[in-house]
């Protein structure tokens, strides 16, 4: 007898709505000139921002050019510079995360990184 086995977290309604939303996307949001909003796109898919948010990590963590800004809205890449203009948003909000938790802990944002510094 074969048994299927799901994945934690992975329900099929889940897995419809990231396959619509890549339809989507793949269909109407291709390029930077085509993006939509997360407002927009949320809302046509029937779910809530931090789902849609959570659909496109899950999409992006399978390689699918998922790429943004609060400004362009979502899209598939279609160029390289589409791809590098998001990284450079999201290693930016990354470094801003990290340089608000080095302030808290108090420390500075090398040692928070586990970088060497040599002294001088």
């Amino acid at each position: 007898m074969k048994t299927a086995f799901a994945l934690p977290g992975a329900t099929p309604g889940r897995d419809t709505l990231r396959a619509q939303l890549t339809q989507r996307l793949a269909s109407r949001h291709t390029g930077r000139a085509n993006g939509i909003k997360a407002e927009l796109l949320a809302l046509a898919l029937g779910v809530h921002e931090r789902t849609l948010r959570d659909l496109i990590s899950s999409a992006r963590d399978d390689g699918v050019a998922i790429v943004g800004t609060p400004e362009t809205g979502y899209y598939i890449a279609v160029t390289g510079d589409e791809l590098e203009e998001c990284c450079r948003f999201l290693r930016a909000r990354a470094m801003h995360s990290l340089q608000i938790e080095a302030r808290l802990r108090k420390i500075a944002l090398p040692d928070l990184l586990g970088q060497l510094r040599v002294p001088t």
